[in-house]
């Protein structure tokens, strides 16, 4: 699949980019190499290959999912200007 000049100004235009007419034939070449690459990957048999959720072999810590109140209260509240009932206070947004 090749870009052409025509399809390049069309692209250039969605992607909101100004470009000069000197510059398109060497965009649509920068573009057309890259596609090119893209079907040679696709040329690749990744038959016996497992599906990746994550490219790392890292496993995450796993805790008990627990309600909590987080048992700092007072302290999250101490800076709180105008804390009122264990809540902070804001300004009323809505009349």
């Amino acid at each position: 699949m090749a870009l052409t000049d025509h399809e390049m100004r069309h692209v250039a235009k969605l992607a909101r980019l100004r470009l000069t007419e000197a510059e398109i034939p060497h965009y649509a070449r920068e573009i057309n190499g890259i596609l090119k690459w893209i079907e040679q990957l696709g040329e690749v048999n990744t038959e016996a290959v497992a599906p990746l959720a994550s490219v790392s072999n890292q496993t995450l810590p796993w805790r008990e999912d627990k309600v909590t109140d987080g048992t700092m209260q007072e302290q999250v509240l101490k800076n709180a200007s105008g804390a009122q009932y264990g809540c902070f206070t804001v300004p009323k947004v809505i009349e």
